[in-house]
């Protein structure tokens, strides 16, 4: 079931919602019951066959973690549980989602033809088994001690966050979940949620869905074998990084908006990354809660920094080339994740230098080419993202540096600056061929970058009803004048983007997210 649905919206949500408060009137565990029981229905909506296998990995892991729990803790007994729930989770994961890859590349390195199965995969699937992971690995340190199975089976089903993240931490759920005051109708947390949700939604079909339709006939020209000139590859290229902002922050937001319905706050999962100067903190704004459980429990465990920085710089490859790896079975994601690995070995020594030496930021004008630099290394990143494979990604990164030639309209070929070009510079071409499907708006994509840059993003302009778990005084700027506040304004421009949203929505597209 997807958020940006016609059945979600109108029928789904507002019958959970209303269920959810009348039986919270008479009963705390049966509401809870309640959204437990909707959460998996939402679940089974794509396909009801894989209800089956989600409750199963939640019995199994919460046994695990039963087991784990009642053993001395951090002895040998329970660290031999750990690692057999973990290797299960893996290896259950690595089936769905890797067999065929592998199989694949073993044929084509041995030459032998096993046979490649038809699997499908689990929605989700990645989301609830790391979010399971962590639990395991924080019932080892003694951090979590949930009893409660129907809660247990909320934390990991809660349908807000069960299709794409964000990855829960049990210390963040569970103590929400089991205050009596979660089913006690809170109008201010029922406006702030609309709110967030009906902007998420309009980022979804009024902007990520549109600029798809300038990203997308590039790169499946690019497919078939079409080789894009300059023009066209930094369009296609910038349009799906753009694309991919918008839908995945559309999602988060139409996340926190969901759960706020539900008086429960979700950790923040997006903030703002393509305003980062630095790949260091692009990580630190982009997925959040994905770059919080690598680090926590894969790069610490490495080592992370405590072994000098030959190992740290090792640490940092390996993160990333798995957590590349965890977003698809394929090589473009391993390249994908190996590039931001090496872009943060680079940033990382770069900041040792300066501390050696004593160097500054250098200003304003330093942040903002090294913002700019951030931005275009994400972009180049993307490619391999997006591309279907290497050899089309390498395609699209030859017309970016201009290898290809340069295409212009052809309405130019007759002025005084199109004959200039013509004269001086043979590998530019006029011509109406462009692989663009429809025309460049220059206004549209003016608007779409001042969105990004510009404006404050939905936590900061909600930020004084602290919508996310993990509120700080740095995402609600001190000088900002933009922000949320219920009045007729804020309510007439909520109510128009939402009529304007739900007019694509009688064909949903699903998140981009929804894959990995």
């Amino acid at each position: 079931m997807l958020f940006n649905s016609i059945f979600f919206i109108f029928l789904y949500l507002p019958l959970i919602v209303i269920g959810f408060y009348f039986i919270g009137k008479y009963s705390h565990n049966f509401a809870m019951l309640w959204l437990t029981i909707a959460s998996l229905f939402f679940y089974g909506w794509w396909d009801a066959h894989f209800v089956g296998l989600l409750l199963s990995s939640i019995v199994f892991n919460y046994s695990a973690a039963y087991l784990i729990l009642k053993s001395v803790p951090s002895s040998d007994k329970s660290k031999l549980w750990l690692i057999l729930a973990i290797t299960i989770n893996l290896v259950l994961l690595g089936y769905y989602k890797y067999a065929n890859f592998f199989i694949a590349n073993i044929n084509n390195v041995t030459g032998s033809a096993y046979p490649i199965k038809e699997i499908l995969l689990p929605l989700g699937i990645s989301f609830f088994t790391f979010t399971q992971i962590a639990f395991l690995v924080d019932t080892y340190q003694n951090k979590a001690k949930e009893y409660s199975f129907i809660h247990y089976i909320l934390f990991v089903t809660y349908f807000p966050h069960l299709i794409a993240g964000p990855i829960l931490h049990h210390k963040e759920m569970m103590s929400q979940f089991d205050k009596r005051n979660v089913c006690s109708l809170n109008w201010n947390n029922l406006a702030v949620g609309i709110t967030i949700f009906v902007l998420g939604l309009a980022k979804k079909e009024m902007i990520a869905d549109e600029l798809a339709g300038y990203a997308t006939p590039i790169f499946d020209a690019v497919k078939i074998g079409e080789l894009p000139m300059f023009v066209d590859a930094w369009v296609g290229a910038l349009a799906y990084s753009l694309q991919l902002y918008f839908d995945f922050s559309g999602y988060c937001d139409m996340a926190i908006g969901l759960s706020l319905l539900f008086n429960v706050r979700l950790p923040l999962n997006f903030n703002s990354p393509y305003k980062a100067s630095s790949i260091i903190e692009f990580w630190q704004r982009w997925h959040m809660t994905l770059s919080r459980f690598l680090r926590d429990y894969l790069y610490i465990p490495l080592g992370g920094n405590r072994k000098g920085n030959m190992r740290r710089y090792l640490n940092l490859m390996i993160t990333m080339l798995l957590g590349g790896f965890w977003h698809g079975a394929g090589w473009t994601f391993m390249i994908w994740g190996g590039l931001h690995g090496g872009y943060l070995i680079i940033n990382h020594a770069w900041r040792n230098l300066k501390k050696e030496f004593n160097w500054s930021d250098g200003g304003v004008y330093s942040q903002f080419w090294a913002g700019l630099l951030t931005f275009a290394s994400v972009v180049v990143g993307w490619v391999f993202f997006r591309a279907d494979s290497l050899k089309s990604a390498m395609i699209m990164l030859r017309g970016m540096l201009g290898m290809n030639g340069v295409s212009l309209s052809a309405s130019l070929a007759d002025t005084d600056f199109g004959q200039y070009l013509h004269q001086h510079y043979d590998w530019v071409v006029f011509n109406n061929s462009l692989i663009l499907s429809k025309p460049i708006h220059i206004v549209e994509v003016a608007i779409v970058f001042l969105i990004v840059w510009a404006l404050p993003n939905t936590i900061q302009f909600t930020g004084n009803y602290q919508p996310v778990v993990n509120s700080r005084d740095s995402f609600c700027d001190k000088g900002q004048r933009i922000m949320w506040h219920p009045a007729l304004l804020y309510a007439t421009l909520v109510i128009v983007m939402f009529f304007y949203s739900a007019d694509n929505i009688y064909k949903p597209s699903p998140f981009l997210y929804f894959q990995f």
